[in-house]
C-alpha cells in the first residue's frame, strides 16, 4: 500500500470546505475575514518595562499573522465554497443523466467514483444526510456514512459488473454496524446479488440494492418514471438501536450478565463467523458461540 501524501494545513483547510455545502464556505470567509481584520487593526501596546517586552513581541507577531491571513484565508474558504458549489453540481448532472436514460445498463458504463457519488446523491433525494468516508482502511470499505435524526446507517457501493456481491461483503458490513451502533445499513451494487448475500440480509436490518433498483429508485426520485413501483426503505433493526436479534433470545453475558448481541468476527481464524457478544463491550469481553 502506497503512504498517504501529507498535506498542508492550508490544503487540509480547502479539502474541509469543499466537502460542505458551498454557502457554509462563503460564510465562513466572511467571518475569518471580520475577525482577522478586527484584530489586525488593533495597536500594538507600547510598553517601557522590561517584563512586558516579551508579551509585546509575541502581540505584535500575531496581529502581523492577523494582518496576512485576513486575506488569504477568506480566499482558501471562498475557493472551497466554489468546489463545493461544482461537486455538487456534477453529482445533480450525474443523476439527472442516470434518470433520463431507458438504458438497461446505463450503470455499468460508470466508473467507481462516480457511482459512489450517483449513490449518495440518490439517499440525499431521500432525506438522508450523506458523508462520503472513502471507504477502505479501518471502517470495514464503509463508503458513505448516512444520518436522519439521531439514526446512523451505513452503505457499501460495489461497482461490479462482471460478477455478483457475494455473502462476504454482506457479513462484513453487518459486522461493523454492530461494531459502531449503527442502526442500519445499505449494500448497493450495479450488478446483482447471490442467493446467499440475499439469505443472510434477510431479517437483518440491511437492504440490498441491486442495479435495477437503483435505476428505478433514480428515476422515481427524479420524477421521470410514473407509478414508481420501488422506494428506498429505511431499514429496521430487530432491537431499536442496535444490530441485533430480540433480545428475548439472546444468551446472558458469562462474564457480567449482560444481554448478548449477535455480532460477525472481522479477523482472526473465525473471520465471517458469527458469535454472541456482550452488549456491554468495550467495558466486558464476554462471548458464547452461536448455536
Amino acid at each position: 500500500m502506497s503512504r498517504r501524501r501529507k498535506t498542508s494545513p492550508a490544503e487540509a483547510l480547502l479539502e474541509l470546505v469543499s466537502r460542505m455545502p458551498w454557502w457554509v464556505g462563503i460564510a465562513l470567509a466572511v467571518g475569518i475575514y471580520l475577525l482577522l481584520h478586527d484584530w489586525a487593526g488593533r495597536p500594538v501596546p507600547v510598553s517601557t518595562q522590561p517584563g512586558q517586552l516579551g508579551a509585546m513581541v509575541t502581540q505584535a507577531m500575531w496581529r502581523s499573522l492577523a494582518s496576512v491571513g485576513q486575506y488569504i484565508l477568506p480566499v482558501i474558504c471562498l475557493v472551497g465554497a466554489g468546489a463545493s458549489a461544482w461537486r455538487r453540481n456534477r453529482r445533480q448532472r450525474l443523476i439527472a443523466d442516470v434518470a433520463q436514460s431507458l438504458a438497461a445498463d446505463v450503470l455499468d458504463g460508470m466508473g467507481w467514483h462516480e457511482f459512489e457519488k450517483l449513490v449518495g446523491e440518490a439517499f440525499r433525494l431521500q432525506g438522508y444526510r450523506v458523508a462520503e468516508t472513502g471507504g477502505g482502511g479501518a471502517d470495514g470499505g464503509v463508503d458513505l456514512l448516512l444520518t436522519k435524526g439521531t439514526e446512523k446507517f451505513l452503505v457499501q457501493c460495489k461497482q461490479w459488473r462482471a460478477f455478483k456481491v457475494g455473502v462476504e461483503v454482506v457479513r462484513e458490513l453487518y459486522g461493523v454496524m454492530a461494531a459502531r451502533g449503527a442502526t442500519g445499513g445499505f449494500v448497493v451494487t450495479s450488478g446483482r446479488f447471490t442467493e446467499d448475500a440475499a439469505a443472510f440480509a434477510k431479517g437483518r436490518n440491511i437492504q440490498l440494492i441491486d442495479g435495477p433498483q437503483l435505476h428505478a429508485l433514480i428515476r422515481t426520485v427524479r420524477g421521470a418514471a410514473p407509478n414508481p413501483s420501488i422506494a428506498l426503505t429505511q431499514p429496521q433493526p430487530a432491537t431499536a438501536g442496535a444490530a441485533a436479534i430480540d433480545a428475548s433470545t439472546a444468551p446472558a453475558c458469562p462474564v457480567c450478565a449482560k444481554a448478548m448481541v449477535r455480532r460477525v468476527a472481522r479477523r482472526g481464524g473465525n473471520a465471517g463467523g458469527e458469535f454472541w457478544g456482550c452488549s456491554g463491550y468495550p467495558a466486558c469481553r464476554g462471548t458464547r458461540a452461536v448455536g
